[in-house]
């Protein structure tokens, strides 16, 4: 496969392509050597993908599957912040001697409108965040059954494209335009989901009110401690980091609970929250924590404030 041995020539850079593929017979075309031949060379390997093409690389490696480490990506990457922390960078950091092959499969049919665009700024934010390292992240892409705005996305998030059986450098490379494009306003919240003003002295107040509201909306144990949690983050970062204030709103949307703090505070790092924490590092977890409790994180900064969503299943 070209994307391996682009992967092979330069094996002490960070490699980043995009796989478009149709069918299963290209999908097994496209990863079955990309695997392999990492294996043969002693490179760890990770798969991260949806279920239904888990069980079919895990059935066609064979004997090889004993030797890949496989996560099914509808639940590890579940919310898409959290996956360049729990996934990508675990792996990799847990190799950091070697060249470490992975596959990563974010987006796929069945993703959400209200996901895609955190979908997209993950596949842009994976570019700095594993620049200079010694590894290489393929994507694949289902080119028959996603739209063509998701194809002409990937063009502009990875470097190299995959197709057909040949390799291409993408002609629109420009993943922190993308970072900018998706850094869209959110989407009005209910009406009835009136905000909680909070202060420093209004917090405990605030969290109680949350905590009180979700379980009204139906959120119970390890989910409504999911919340309490993210909701203390959230609002103690608002204080510290947010211009002293800030207002929290929650609803129940379809399925899930959305909590939403808005703040007067600017975030000027696209990778807060997607780094993982080091050991001896004080501050600087709150959103890490937030993304890893969540189902989905949304995030819209500006000069007028920043506003952070978050989803949790009921």
């Amino acid at each position: 496969m070209t994307a391996t041995k682009t992967a092979e020539a330069t094996a002490e850079t960070f490699v980043h392509p995009a796989l478009f593929y149709r069918g299963q017979e290209e999908y097994l075309d496209g990863t079955l050597p990309f695997i392999r031949e990492g294996l043969k060379v002693g490179h760890p390997v990770a798969v991260a993908v949806p279920g239904p093409n888990l069980t079919l690389l895990k059935d066609s490696l064979g004997a090889d599957a004993t030797s890949v480490y496989f996560l099914d990506m509808t639940e590890a990457g579940r919310n898409p912040g959290r996956i360049i922390p729990r996934v990508l960078r675990a792996f990799a950091d847990a190799h950091p001697q070697t060249h470490v092959r992975i596959i990563g499969e974010p987006i796929w049919p069945g993703r959400s409108n209200v996901e895609y665009p955190a979908c997209v700024q993950h596949e842009a934010l994976i570019n700095p965040a594993f620049e200079g390292r010694d590894v290489t992240i393929l994507c694949p892409y289902d080119a028959e059954r996603l739209a063509e705005e998701v194809l002409t996305d990937a063009y502009a998030t990875h470097p190299v494209i995959v197709s057909g059986g040949s390799e291409r450098p993408s002609p629109s490379y420009a993943p922190g335009q993308v970072v900018a494009q998706y850094n869209q306003p959110l989407s009005a919240a209910p009406a009835a989901a009136e905000p909680q003003h909070f202060g420093i002295d209004e917090l405990p107040y605030v969290r109680h009110f949350a905590i009180a509201r979700a379980a009204e909306l139906g959120l119970s144990g390890v989910r409504l401690d999911d919340l309490a949690l993210a909701v203390a983050e959230l609002t103690t970062n608002s204080v510290v980091h947010g211009g002293g204030s800030g207002s929290l709103r929650i609803w129940a949307e379809d399925s899930q609970l959305v909590c939403e703090v808005r703040d007067r505070g600017q975030l000027n790092d696209p990778l807060a929250g997607r780094r993982p924490a080091t050991r001896d590092q004080r501050g600087g977890r709150g959103l890490l924590l937030v993304h890893t409790v969540a189902d989905l994180v949304r995030v819209h900064t500006g000069p007028e404030g920043t506003a952070i969503r978050f989803y949790l299943g009921c």
